[in-house]
This record gives structure tokens, sequence and C-alpha cells, in this order.
């Protein structure tokens, strides 16, 4: 089969495609043949292990995981002997978080795994662009109460993880107040937004509104910018470390920022399938590619994409 095999860290460059041997499931595995995947901030930050840290997990001097990818959409192609709650031709979509490999014609992945069957009125692309963005956003925001009276502001309501904040926290009944640029006003209102600030007219940090959570979805400001934004008992927190990567450190010394470790679940991805199915969760798409040009598909990322997801078609 074909896949996408990296096995240094650097540039886009180390990106190669390449045939390798298409996996047989294990006896509690599924085999997926994978019609869509995604490139993703996190795909390019492992890629080039920018952040040390990274390394921690996928390898201190060479990436143990060839094949990176974590998001996907596809059929069932084969089922190992113990697997009861899937069949073949099942159509599915779900996140490979740990060992990754989505980036390829085939996946092997375990049935108890952060899978479920593919929302009916989703595409394969649609389905595979609803998994780490939501994932993300649901970490942060599952650790409060949300309700009608609670006040959100998002910084970058247009990129995966904003688009997702946004709609998963309208979903909860908060009022958003949502920081994008000028030609994505318009998505940010279609998906929910009580209130927009165009970033590149004005300072949204310079308002004088408070806010129970502030969710910088794209890193690019910091708590100390955005403390005076908080009421008393308000909470920031970023998807990115930040400088210093203090905002790993910066929770040891007060409860207004929280940055808790990403975890997925299958109860996640069934509930991104319930909402999309409901019509509460829509997949954003910025740019669609195929696998032989995911290395296109990196620097894309790279240069700071600015909607939703892109996607790549391997079917």
């Amino acid at each position: 089969m074909k896949a996408i095999i990296n096995t240094e860290y650097g540039s886009a460059d180390v990106l190669k495609l390449q045939e390798i041997d298409k996996p047989t499931p294990k006896p509690n595995e599924v085999l997926v043949k994978i019609y869509a995947t995604t490139v993703n901030r996190t795909d390019t930050g492992l890629r080039s292990a920018e952040y040390f840290i990274s390394r921690l997990f996928t390898g201190l001097f060479k990436p143990k995981f060839h094949t990176l990818g974590s998001e996907f959409a596809g059929i069932i192609e084969q089922i190992g002997e113990n697997v009861k709650s899937f069949k073949v031709g099942d159509e599915i979509f779900g996140l490979s978080t740990s060992t990754f490999g989505t980036h390829a014609e085939y996946l092997a992945i375990p049935e108890s795994a952060s899978i479920a069957l593919k929302p009916k009125n989703f595409t394969f692309y649609e389905a595979a662009c609803i998994g780490e963005g939501p994932y993300l956003a649901l970490n942060y925001l599952a650790k409060f109460k949300i309700d009608k009276n609670t006040q959100i502001l998002i910084n970058g309501t247009s990129g995966s993880i904003g688009s997702s904040g946004l709609q998963l926290a309208k979903y909860f009944g908060a009022e958003v107040t949502a920081v994008t640029d000028t030609k994505n006003l318009a998505l940010a209102k279609t998906l929910g937004a009580d209130f927009v600030v165009d970033y590149t007219k004005e300072d949204f940090t310079a308002t004088d509104k408070k806010f129970d959570l502030v969710f910088d979805a794209v890193g690019k400001s910091s708590f100390f910018k955005c403390k005076k934004l908080l009421k008393e008992n308000g909470t920031y927190f970023s998807t990115e470390l930040g400088y210093l990567s203090q905002n790993v450190y910066l929770p040891l010394f007060t409860k207004k920022i929280i940055f808790p470790i990403p975890k997925d679940t299958k109860e996640q991805v069934e509930f991104f399938k319930d909402l999309a199915e409901k019509g509460h969760l829509r997949a954003i798409i910025d740019r669609q590619y195929s696998l032989e040009d995911v290395a296109e598909a990196h620097r894309y990322v790279e240069k700071g994409m600015k909607v939703g997801s892109v996607s790549i078609k391997v079917v």
C-alpha cells in the first residue's frame, strides 16, 4: 500500500511517498481502507519536532512512528476474529492519536479505539475533519459547567480547533465572542457567534468586557495579555505551549489558567457523530490535497492556513 513515510525530523522535505506492507488486523482490530484524512498543526509539529518536548512521546533522535496522521474516515475491509461492534463494509471515522498512521491507504486499529460509524449526512472528507479539532476543543471546554450564563471569548475561530470550540460552546449554551480576520467574520456568525471581533482592525484584548473563559485556539496571544479580560473566577487556556512553555508551568501558580493533557475517547467521537447528524457540528474544509501531495499540505499548514481543516483525499 501507499503511505507517507518520514524516518527523520525536519522540514516537509523529509516526507516521502512509499510502498509498504498492508497491515493485517489483530484479533481485536479492524482494517480500514482510508478514503480521507487530514494534515493539521499536530502533524507539522511532530514532523519538525520544533517543540523538543514532543520527542519524549515520538522519539528523542528519530521518529518512532514513520507515518503521521491522526484523523481519518473510510470503510472497514476486514475485521479481527474477536471484533463484535463493527462489520465489513461499515463506514467509519475517528482518531488515531497514539500511533498515528492515517496518511496511508490502510489502517489497522482496535475496535475499542476512538472510532465510530460515520455521520450519515457527512461525506468521508467531511467526517475526517471532525476529529482532532473538536476533541482538542472539548478537552478544555469539558472542564467547565457551561450554560447560557457563560461568556466565552475564542481567539482564532476560523481554524479547526477554534471553529469546533465555537460550535461546541454554542451547543452547550454559552454566549460566544469570536475573534477572527475580516474575511471570516461571516463564517463565525454562521457558526453561531453572538459577537465578532476583527483582529485586523482592533485589539481584542483592549475591550472592557469580562469573560468566564478566554480560549486562545491559535496560541497567538498569552495569559498575561488576556488576564485583564477574565472575570474574578475566569479561566484562560491556550492550545499552544506559549513562550518558554509558560502555559505548561503557569497552572502551578494560578488557577486562572489550565493546560490539560488531551485525551481522546470513543465516547467523544460518538458524541461528534451525534452532533453532526443533528446539525450542531459542521466540517470546515480549507483545501484538499491528494495523498501524493501531503508534503505540500504540510507546507501550506505551516504558512498559517486560515480556515478549518486541510483534507487529504486518499480514494
